[in-house]
């Protein structure tokens, strides 16, 4: 029985996929099977991961727009706790889709992931009063290979929602470059 259901090119971006599993429940709780690398493969969505994440932020933290220059990443998103509007842009130069972001609002009651593909730029806003965000990554984390995007670029225009609270960003997420000044993958 099939576990997962994929929505490919998810926002008119090639490569980018919304994953949304099964969840079978009952006055117990529930079950559901995250991860497949067999039904993913048969999803033609074959990655080996090698790293698995987790952050725990409370509202209004705003993480991103990340990525790796040399050693680009895809990563599965998704959270175990709490809500985020989680956030891609295509990085790929030679792309139709250059510099459009995707948005999706992921949350631990409607199970859906986002595949993010090597060539994108990820960050994520949590909405709810915490959040927990688990993600896996096909390639290591390399400290000296950090690329960003200022999370308001004007020319992305990525409509973060508003928020009873401020944004709070890291020192470093405050001075990223726009993406017409970045380094990227």
């Amino acid at each position: 029985m099939t576990q997962i259901k994929v929505e490919h090119d998810a926002g008119g971006i090639a490569g980018l996929c919304v994953i949304t599993a099964n969840v079978h429940g009952d006055r117990r709780g529930y079950f559901s099977e995250t991860y497949n690398k067999r039904e993913m493969s048969e999803a033609g969505l074959d990655f080996d991961f090698v790293q698995d994440n987790q952050s725990g932020s409370s509202k209004g933290v705003l993480r991103g727009l990340h990525f790796q220059i040399k050693y680009p990443q895809t990563k599965l998103v998704r959270v175990i706790k709490g809500s985020v509007y989680d956030v891609a842009v295509d990085l790929r130069k030679n792309s139709r889709t250059y510099g459009k972001y995707f948005g999706i609002e992921l949350t631990d009651e409607n199970h859906k992931q986002l595949l993010v593909p090597k060539g994108f730029a990820h960050g994520f806003l949590v909405l709810s009063e915490l959040a927990e965000f688990c993600y896996k990554c096909d390639d290591f984390w390399h400290p000296n290979d950090e690329g960003g995007i200022l999370f308001s670029d004007p020319d992305i225009n990525i409509q973060w929602p508003a928020l009873d609270v401020p944004y709070i960003l890291s020192d470093k997420d405050k001075i990223l470059p726009y993406l017409k000044e970045a380094v990227l993958p």
